[in-house]
């Protein structure tokens, strides 16, 4: 899909401006343009689509039912339904979970199209700019002393040009992840004739740190690793790659599909300022930094955002007190429970309690993927199963 150039008919003033046309940010514009069908909404983004986006390419069923909310319903058309995945520790703790709804892997070129495609049939003007300055001014917000919009909505990513130019810092090393993605032969299923599955394969060298294999349904898999930049070495790229090829040495990545990226965790997040300037997904750090899942909270935080911007008072205000309703308790919890799992053990002792026990499968997979929050007594399981596996290393 081509970005359009302006025409001297465009308005002087958009009601809102959308930077960055991914999940957050055609998020943000159906929200928009759901509430206000006639409202003047414009879509700024540097690339053309169809684009790649480096990614794990996994939809969650949480995203999905935020794009239901909003009237989108087709984004997963043509790709299979997965409702396994599993889980292996360092420690030799294996979890095979079986999710209640199920969750799509749609490679990120043809997720995001199908979005900002939805957003522009809507209503949305897409146009080609990659935005470089921003002026505030009490009745609106100017980009780049061209774009002018009551409310402007920064969804343009993890290295975000307008969090910079509001002055929040990039995440220190300690809450930034870096992943490779690459695409590859799917895994065979680990028995015969068992549906496709999720694999994610956690490692003990720079823990917590991961590799996954995630199957398309074409016969390819969307294949990766990635650990915190703190735990890298001085040879990234290098260790990146040797360490994902070591660990599925049966999947090697397809020539030129191997592309890095950022993730700014939620453990370090700046704090929505009051105003006109709404910051949403990646460039609000909204990363689950259990996972590594970020689209859920892309298209959550797009449509709060698109929501606030037509809100009464400020939207900024307006905007920050949705997300803390929405987010807040979750945010804070993952925040506790990520510096917890830095014991490996700890992820361990959750594994092993959730083994067969499907209520607790379905916590651990609300908390990783979702908005959900630990129960006491689940706590409770994995403190006991924690002392059992200790007593054992003693004994041993």
């Amino acid at each position: 899909m081509h970005a359009s150039t302006p025409s001297p008919e465009t308005p002087v003033i958009w009601d809102v401006i959308v930077v960055g046309g991914g999940p957050s940010g055609s998020a943000a514009a159906l929200r928009a343009l759901q509430l206000r069908p006639s409202a003047r909404v414009a879509i700024l983004d540097a690339a053309d689509f169809p684009r790649d986006k480096a990614c794990g390419d996994g939809i969650a069923p949480h995203g999905l039912e935020v794009l239901r909310d909003l009237g989108v319903h087709d984004v997963a058309d043509g790709y299979a339904p997965i409702d396994r995945m599993r889980l292996r520790t360092p420690g030799g703790v294996e979890l095979l979970a079986k999710l209640r709804a199920p969750a799509y892997v749609i490679p990120r070129k043809v997720f995001d199209e199908r979005l900002v495609r939805a957003a522009v049939d809507r209503g949305a003007q897409l146009i080609r700019h990659r935005v470089r300055a921003i002026e505030t001014l009490p009745d609106r917000v100017v980009l780049d002393g061209t774009y002018s919009a009551r409310v402007v909505v920064a969804a343009d990513g993890a290295n975000s040009t307008l969090r910079r130019l509001l002055g929040f810092d990039a995440n220190p090393p300690g809450a930034l992840a870096i992943a490779v993605r690459g695409y590859a032969d799917a895994l065979p299923p680990e028995e015969a004739g068992a549906p496709p599955e999720q694999l994610i394969e956690m490692v003990d060298d720079g823990w917590p740190a991961y590799a996954w294999s995630f199957p398309i349904g074409d016969g390819r898999a969307n294949i990766g690793y990635g650990k915190l930049k703190s735990r890298l070495s001085g040879h990234g790229k290098q260790e990146l790659h040797g360490t994902l090829a070591e660990l599925l040495p049966d999947t090697l990545a397809y020539d030129g599909t191997l592309r890095a990226h950022h993730l700014p965790m939620s453990t370090w997040r700046p704090k929505q300022p009051d105003g006109r300037v709404l910051l949403v997904g990646d460039a609000a750090s909204l990363i689950n930094p259990l996972t590594g899942e970020g689209i859920f909270y892309a298209l959550l935080s797009g449509a709060l955002a698109g929501e606030a911007a037509f809100a009464p008072g400020d939207s900024g205000a307006v905007y920050r007190a949705a997300l803390r309703r929405e987010l807040g308790r979750h945010l804070r919890q993952t925040s506790v429970l990520a510096r917890l799992v830095r014991h490996r053990p700890i992820m361990d002792a959750a594994l092993a309690a959730a083994n067969g026990k499907p209520a607790l499968i379905d916590g651990l997979i609300e908390v990783g993927l979702g908005r959900g929050v630990v129960r006491l007594r689940s706590l409770a399981k994995v403190a006991v199963s924690y002392a059992k596996r200790t007593r054992t290393r003693r004994t041993d």
